[in-house]
């Protein structure tokens, strides 16, 4: 059975019917199993204390012991700190930020952004895919007229909006992990603009992790609000409102055609 819904990818929706993964079949209570999972593992982090661990203060007073371990360890540092991360994205942990900064302590600015950006694109593909599962038909169904609302909004350029949506601080990462899965967004657009759109961002605070350091040496402090600093959230704006070029020039287009 063909699903109504709209297929959206980086030139926008198509009108034609697509066949969903769903759409062969009533909805089934298995389906939430992977979000139930994600969910649960965001329990337990917080039921076993571990949020403790993934905070400014807890780097400082590990700050040795860890990059002892990176020395002693090589390559299986790289490995395990993406891993910690893609499963931090998955699971939707708070503490991306402090991550990043421990990635650019670790690893220098350059390496430990390029791990940071990998990690954290596996782990929102990850929870995008669950989420798409076990909750995009279902809501279809419940809210039909509104998502396809929003849909539209997708309509004109979905990966020009992913950019801008990755790259603007002022959207919940999670969120935006979330959102697309329900709007039909093509997961190669999804991971592409996940990719680049973070890039900005995570070297912001591995560059600043990298001097970690020295500032906790001196007896300073780290700001977590760094990146809305002008000198850093202008330019990201600016990248941001390029994104959205195509989108304005198609709108001016259908406009004066």
């Amino acid at each position: 059975m063909k699903s109504s819904a709209q297929s959206i990818g980086a030139d926008g929706v198509s009108d034609q019917p697509v066949e969903t993964p769903h759409s062969k079949s009533a909805f089934s209570p298995g389906r939430l199993a992977p979000i139930v999972i994600l969910v649960a593992g965001l329990i337990a982090f917080f039921a076993l204390d571990l949020d403790k661990y993934v905070t400014l203060s807890a780097l400082k007073e590990n700050r040795q012991v860890l990059a002892d371990w990176v020395r002693e360890t090589g390559w299986l540092a790289f490995l395990v700190y993406m891993l910690v991360y893609t499963a931090v994205t998955a699971f939707s942990i708070p503490g991306g930020a402090i991550m990043t900064i421990g990635g650019g302590f670790l690893f220098g600015p350059w390496l430990g952004g390029a791990l940071t950006v990998v990690g954290a694109t596996i782990g929102a593909t990850i929870l995008f895919l669950a989420a798409r599962y076990a909750l995009a038909d279902l809501l279809r169904r419940r809210a039909g007229g509104a998502i396809k609302k929003m849909e539209d909004g997708f309509r004109e350029n979905a990966l020009s909006y992913m950019l801008f949506l990755r790259l603007i601080p002022a959207f919940p990462f999670f969120l935006v992990n979330l959102v697309p899965a329900f709007l039909g967004v093509r997961l190669g657009t999804y991971v592409v603009g996940t990719l680049f759109g973070i890039i900005p961002g995570s070297l912001v605070y591995a560059s600043l992790g990298d001097g970690f350091s020295a500032i906790v040496e001196q007896g300073g402090d780290i700001n977590l609000g760094i990146i809305f600093e002008p000198r850093f959230l202008l330019p990201i704006v600016g990248l941001g409102v390029l994104a959205l070029i195509p989108v304005v020039y198609k709108k001016l287009k259908s406009r004066s055609a």
